[in-house]
């Protein structure tokens, strides 16, 4: 096996991981529990923005510029800088901008992952992954020839391991998306045998709709196999590569949030487990986004179980794991990679109290144009309202929100007029973002005297097929004048809804793709159809200064300016 990089200070692997200083490892750490870090900021070509952090007393600038085109010059181990070069070839502005950052063991937030970016962040991060590995197992290997032709064995104090032998945890939300990593670890690694192929295509795999009229955000994550409940192991050796290999003899855990919870929450107490986890050095997360959609708590869950001090000894050899595992500091040196479609309070929340890595963390922000400038928006002319209402905080905001809905909104939408044609309704479309808000309107517009007049349907993420057709089709109709509709269920469903002359967004979507979908699709095809003039339709949306980052996304990096604070509270676009 070729022997570059030992041991070379210079090489991220080495630096971060095997010669750990340890003074300086204090100092950070000390740093780090104080909360105290330095920031810079770096603007990218296309308007994004890298804010990078590092524990305070790390002196110089620790802005990275962009890599060089060429893999090569990546701290690669030899083999595999040949086949990433005919795999990946020459890397492109994204590739070539977080290059630095994954490669020097940094934690990264990416909040610019597209359907169009997906497979070059996905194969730099393969290529971390593996390159981590080798190196990782390429010192143990020689250490251990140095331990057996050592006349005095015991005076060498050779640290070069964790508690466990998993080193990267890749978390991916379906098992379609599982396989496109697996994919790309094969294509990198190039075994000569590769284990469990075929069943691991069979797990991981189901045929693809050609012919889906789905959105691209769609269908890549949910068309193929998207069950979000596996968990498998992966082993490396010098030519082979297995799935399916047992946990405590695998290099890699490939899993979803939701597997690795049923294992590290089972009801039996001796099927629970989670000493696996306890050496992971790399932790790459993608589709943070529709994880969120599905339950954040998985994700939560999983970060609280990492890098915990083992509950058996599964076999350890105490005098080979390094001393920073024994102190209980690894997870200052676990690496965490995140890619995200945007950014949320959640992963924001995640990125400063569980991404605590002593090289530091960086988040790229991408600037927004605004959902409210698409094509299928910009063109129409309908108003758009936005309304600020006041919350003393992200607490107390449900109760704020759905007072200022019931005085100040709902008392103008039930006095419109009813339409004179046969056959329509008032088509007033309420997009709920969260499940809760949405159990409260529900039960308002049930039992509430201002509502006692009212008819309406609703469709949330339970709906069965048959109650959603029949909701929409009574909306359609007019038989019901209202329908309440809620994020999750637009997230798993992205139903056609006909009949749309008004929308009332309770919240503003995590997704801008949402508000393009509900205001340029549903009311954009009513408007197109003729069924309503522009002058009939409208949209409101309620916000609260606590939502900026789905605001921003929706309104536009510029024009958010001024909305969360300052003078008034209504703000109209068209």
């Amino acid at each position: 096996e070729d022997n570059d990089h030992e041991d070379d200070m210079s090489d991220p692997f080495e630096a971060h991981f095997a010669n750990v200083d340890d003074n300086e490892l204090v100092r950070r750490l000390e740093s780090i529990q104080a909360n105290k870090w330095r920031t810079e900021k770096q603007a990218m070509a296309d308007k994004a923005t890298f804010t990078v952090s590092a524990p305070s007393g790390v002196e110089g600038s620790i802005i990275h510029k962009p890599t060089p085109l060429r893999i090569k010059e990546l701290p690669l181990k030899k083999r595999l800088a040949e086949t990433a070069a005919k795999t990946i070839s020459n890397l492109d502005g994204l590739q070539r901008a977080i290059a630095p950052y994954v490669f020097n063991y940094t934690d990264l937030l990416l909040g610019d992952r597209t359907t169009q970016n997906a497979s070059r962040v996905r194969s730099l991060a393969c290529l971390h992954a593996v390159n981590h590995i080798l190196k990782g197992r390429d010192k143990v290997l020689r250490n251990t020839a140095k331990l057996a032709q050592a006349s005095n064995p015991d005076a060498l104090d050779l640290r070069d391991q964790g508690f466990t032998r998993p080193k990267v945890l890749l978390l991916t939300e379906t098992r379609q998306m599982a396989y496109n990593y697996g994919e790309q670890i094969i294509s990198l690694f190039q075994p000569d045998q590769v284990e469990n192929r075929q069943r691991f295509t069979d797990s991981f795999t189901a045929p693809i709709d050609e012919d889906s009229t789905m959105p691209e955000d769609y269908r890549e994550l949910f068309d193929g196999n998207n069950d979000n409940a596996f968990l498998t192991g992966l082993k490396f050796t010098r030519k082979t590569l297995k799935f399916f290999s047992p946990f405590y003899t695998s290099d890699v855990i490939l899993a979803s949030p939701l597997g690795l919870r049923r294992l590290i929450e089972n009801e039996d107490a001796k099927k629970r487990d989670f000493d696996f986890l306890s050496s992971i050095e790399v932790l790459i997360l993608d589709q943070a986004d529709a994880m969120q959609m599905q339950s954040w708590e998985n994700v939560e869950i999983v970060f609280r179980h990492l890098n915990l001090q083992p509950r058996d000894a599964h076999g350890t050899d105490f005098t080979r794991v390094r001393n920073y595992y024994l102190d209980g500091n690894a997870k200052y040196l676990r690496q965490t990679v995140v890619f995200a479609a945007y950014i949320t309070p959640e992963m924001n929340k995640l990125f400063n109290s569980s991404m605590l890595n002593i090289t530091g963390k960086a988040k790229l922000t991408p600037t927004y144009p605004g959902a409210i400038t698409a094509p299928s928006i910009s063109g129409l002319g309908v108003k758009q309202t936005f309304s600020r209402f006041d919350s003393p905080s992200p607490t107390a905001d449900p109760e704020a929100r759905f007072k200022y809905f019931t005085t100040a909104v709902l008392p103008s939408l039930l006095r419109l007029p009813k339409p004179t044609e046969p056959g329509t309704g008032q088509g007033v479309l309420v997009f709920i973002p969260t499940y809760f808000d949405f159990l409260r309107l529900r039960n308002y517009f049930a039992t509430s005297t201002q509502t006692a007049n009212i008819s309406f349907g609703a469709i949330h993420d339970y709906s069965s097929v048959p109650e959603q057709r029949r909701a929409r089709s009574h909306f359609l109709t007019g038989r019901h004048q209202f329908l309440l509709y809620t994020q999750r269920a637009h997230h798993f469903f992205r139903l056609r809804i006909r009949g749309v002359r008004r929308v009332v967004l309770y919240g503003v979507p995590d997704n801008p793709v949402f508000y393009e979908e509900v205001v340029g699709g549903y009311l954009g095809t009513s408007v197109h159809e003729g069924s309503v003039g522009v002058e009939e339709t409208g949209v409101r949306c309620l916000f609260g200064k606590w939502e900026g980052l789905a605001l921003e996304r929706v309104v536009g990096s510029t024009r958010i300016k001024g909305m969360l604070g300052g003078v008034g509270d209504t703000f109209e676009f068209v």
